[in-house]
């Protein structure tokens, strides 16, 4: 629409335009300007292709004005209950995010940015419409009102949600950009960080990650001085937060974040320089944020004088100044331009308002995504150690599926701690059976960014312990992956677990307890050759994060045949291993083997199961089973209040209390860490002769 008492006419382009800015110019006078137009426009230039000065602010400006005053009408909305949450404005940051997302391809480069980056968003595919839903979390948002207004994006097309705990997304990036350039594709990551986010250990793992696998990643800091109320000074003790580029042995480069020719300017020339040669590079912008940290926060902490300097240096001005000396724009021109922003940004709302709130009977409360069923190719082997089922397990993922990798500490040359890897490096090389640093969290996160973009990885950590180091990454981003994103997660984790060979504590924890308190991760706990193959491929094929424990005491202490008939839905069961009527005994992992044993010691009749399967736990057969024995009795290696036990024992009394001949027992260890002496630790873990005594117990 044109300005209330303007015509066409009055605002055609003069002679001092140049061809770079005409199409934008004549937005204006062939039709209403709309912000697809614009976001149209700014996409005909990207990389290789470089837009002009002029032509930059053409299109710029606009954006930026846009993402302006989005934000300013989303803190109105904020305050009269209609956005929910909170605003989180990037007022005063439109010039690196409109800067940095212009160069970029939508579709095709990785990308995660932060919650200051509204016009970014836009760029790579967001409407108005759709931003303002997100932030009413309502049933037209992009997340359906699952998630936070500024915790969006669109994985199946790249742009990774963001998660609050900072430093997290930056892996991802990393990961998703090596899995789609080791597919032959030529793409670039950008991910963003603020200045205290900088500070975060998972910055660093990913820096390191991407220098020394040579990553075309762009770590961009925006560095505002502040993070929340915390100074800089209090954050940082080095000059530039680019110079600790040079630790990772790659370019660093500090410039000013409130030119956006500048930092369009400096992406661009990092694209370039990734282009010509393969690695990562680290840009800090320095840049403003006008108003606090969200809509509760007043930013009193910022002193006023500093305050008033940096209103000076609001980028949005300079902008408008720019379109005006630099592509000729009239005053009536932007004028005419600010005002069809503003229609726009209306018509969004207007459409936006009276969307409905999001139905809970029309939610999935599922974390998982679904599995189709599926049949792969079948497996046998007369006799194999379970260790062995391991690596024959791997080579058959690897072997059958090209995407397929193994990737984490010493699983190439080496084999792995425990040997399971043991020469798959010369059948699969090392692209693909992958030794990495030292970061667990990173090596997550790289595996799950790698997973949104094609790749299947197979990570080993080498020891259950180590696991911990992921919690974040693991239990609440990869975890919640589908149900925030709509995109699965298909993750592979190995855990060679407990105790037995006298490691102590840091190398003999399970751990499977910790896990199953996590929503979105699929547990498995084999105890026997078939069922390590089997869990290996069950998880490998799911479509979500799936955690394989593996004891490492039964990697080549137990053997057993492996014939596996490719069905990989009858996989999800639990095992039962032998049938009796007096006590239902539920073990898990090396105490299934303990049961066994004690059960060949005793005239006792005891139904022997392993849940196998953790998360989700079925025990349905295990139930009718309590029903003909009418006792249960549970054994785990760990800890009383560590394990899973507490679980079995409180869902099976609550579906079978009347079965109960005498109250149910659970065995298992002390609360304390695994001591490391053999003296000790053969008292600390359940045996076939505490089995035995538990037994008796439960039948007296």
């Amino acid at each position: 629409m044109n300005a209330p008492g303007k015509t066409t006419q009055e605002i055609r382009p003069s002679t001092r335009h140049s061809a770079a800015v005409r199409p934008v110019i004549a937005q204006l006078d062939d039709k209403a300007w709309q912000v697809d137009a614009a976001v149209a426009w700014a996409q005909s230039a990207r990389f290789p292709q470089r837009l002009s000065k002029e032509a930059f602010y053409a299109s710029a400006y606009p954006l930026m004005f846009l993402s302006r005053r989005m934000e300013e009408r989303m803190m109105e909305l904020f305050q009269k209950g209609y956005v929910k949450g909170t605003v989180a404005l990037g007022v005063g940051n439109e010039a690196v995010a409109v800067g940095m997302a212009m160069p970029l391809r939508p579709d095709r480069d990785v990308v995660s940015f932060m919650h200051r980056s509204l016009v970014a968003h836009l760029l790579f595919g967001m409407t108005p419409r759709e931003m303002f839903c997100q932030y009413m979390a309502n049933a037209d948002s992009p997340t359906h009102g699952r998630e936070g207004n500024v915790h969006h994006g669109c994985a199946a097309k790249r742009r990774f949600p963001m998660i609050s705990h900072l430093g997290k997304m930056l892996s991802l990036v990393v990961g998703g950009t090596w899995a789609a350039r080791h597919h032959g594709e030529d793409v670039f990551g950008l991910t963003v960080i603020g200045d205290g986010g900088s500070s975060t250990g998972e910055f660093h793992e990913a820096l390191n990650l991407a220098s020394v696998h040579r990553v075309p990643v762009l770590f961009l800091i925006e560095n505002n001085h502040y993070a929340f109320s915390t100074p800089t000074t209090m954050q940082y003790h080095c000059r530039r937060l680019s110079d600790r580029a040079v630790g990772y042995g790659i370019e660093g480069r500090t410039i000013d974040g409130t030119d956006a020719w500048t930092v369009y300017s400096a992406v661009y020339e990092a694209l370039e320089a990734m282009h010509a040669e393969p690695g990562p590079r680290l840009l800090e912008c320095m840049t403003l944020r006008l108003y606090g940290h969200a809509a509760y926060d007043k930013g009193d902490y910022v002193p006023a004088e500093k305050m008033a300097q940096w209103r000076q240096s609001d980028p949005l001005p300079a902008a408008r100044r720019n379109l005006q000396e630099l592509c000729g724009y009239s005053d009536e021109q932007i004028a005419t331009l600010e005002n069809r922003v503003e229609e726009e940004i209306q018509t969004a709302i207007g459409a936006a308002l009276p969307s409905p709130r999001p139905d809970p009977h029309a939610q999935s409360w599922t974390a998982f995504a679904p599995a189709a069923a599926q049949r792969v190719e079948p497996f046998g082997a007369p006799r194999l150690k379970n260790g062995e089922a391991v690596t024959k397990a791997l080579d058959y993922l690897l072997q059958r599926n090209p995407r397929a990798f193994v990737m984490g500490l010493d699983v190439g040359r080496y084999g792995s701690a425990f040997k399971t890897c043991k020469g798959l490096i010369d059948r699969f090389g090392p692209e693909r059976v992958i030794d990495m640093p030292l970061c667990e969290s990173g090596l997550v996160g790289f595996a799950l960014g790698a997973s949104q973009v094609g790749g299947r990885p197979i990570i080993e950590f080498q020891f259950a312990d180590f696991s911990t180091e992921t919690a974040s990454q693991l239990g609440l981003n990869a975890g919640t992956w589908y149900y925030r994103s709509g995109n699965p997660a298909p993750l592979l984790l190995r855990l060679p677990c407990g105790g037995g060979l006298t490691m102590g504590a840091f190398h003999s924890g399970e751990f499977e307890g910790l896990w199953s308190r996590f929503v979105g991760l699929k547990l498995l706990y084999p105890a026997t050759a078939q069922e390590t193959f089997e869990a290996l491929l069950a998880g490998f094929y799911d479509p979500n994060p799936c955690l394989v424990f593996e004891h490492k005491q039964l990697y080549w202490s137990k053997s057993g045949p492996v014939a596996f008939d490719g069905d990989l839905a009858a996989i999800w069961r639990p095992r039962r291993y032998r049938e009796g009527t007096d006590i239902t005994l539920v073990a898990f992992g090396a105490m299934v083997h303990e049961a066994l044993a004690a059960a060949d010691k005793t005239s006792r009749s005891l139904d022997i199961w392993n849940p196998f399967v953790l998360q989700p736990m079925e025990l349905e057969p295990i139930m009718q089973s309590v029903q003909k024995t009418g006792r249960l009795l549970v054994v785990q290696e760990c800890g009383t209040t560590q394990g899973l036990g507490d679980l079995v024992i409180s869902r099976i009394t609550r579906e079978a209390f009347l079965a109960f001949k005498a109250p149910p027992c659970l065995l298992a260890a002390p609360d304390v860490p695994i001591p490391f002496a053999p003296e000790l630790e053969a008292y600390y873990r359940p045996n076939g002769e505490k089995i035995l005594a538990a037994a008796e117990e439960l039948m007296q």
